[in-house]
């Protein structure tokens, strides 16, 4: 098993309401050359997570940083027009705490970062850092 140090939360960049997943990421990220999905998990609008790729596969998802992480992206983080939102749904908040209190149990240690904390991007369009740090 790799050695897990941060958790790095992503949002889809996609407008708020629009359903997207695993397999729908998964297929862009094959258009842009990779070999598949580079986040671990998805979060979907209705709370429910789906599996992207394997923990235990180095993810594509933050450069520099994907060789120590896991990447849980959730779907949203833009308005109509494309700007940085948090859309979370309520299901997504409370899926993704839950979801991070696991992987903390599972990687004593680890620390959780929003994707903005290593880019110059807004992703995930809120301070995941300061919300999770205490979950």
């Amino acid at each position: 098993m790799r050695k897990i140090n941060k958790i790095i939360v992503h949002c889809s960049a996609t407008p708020e309401g629009r359903n997207v997943s695993a397999a729908t990421i998964d297929k862009w990220h094959k258009e842009r050359g990779w070999s598949g999905i580079g986040y671990h998990y998805v979060v979907r609008l209705d709370g429910s997570i789906e599996y992207g790729r394997m923990v235990d596969k180095v993810g594509a998802h933050c450069k520099g940083h994907n060789k120590s992480s896991i990447g849980i992206c959730y779907i949203g983080g833009c308005d109509s027009d494309m700007n940085a939102k948090d859309t979370r749904t309520p299901q997504q908040i409370a899926s993704m705490l839950e979801l991070i209190r696991i992987l903390k149990k599972l990687h004593p240690g680890v620390e959780v970062f929003g994707h903005r904390d290593f880019s110059t991007k807004e992703c995930p369009s809120f301070d995941a850092k300061n919300e999770y740090c205490n979950a």
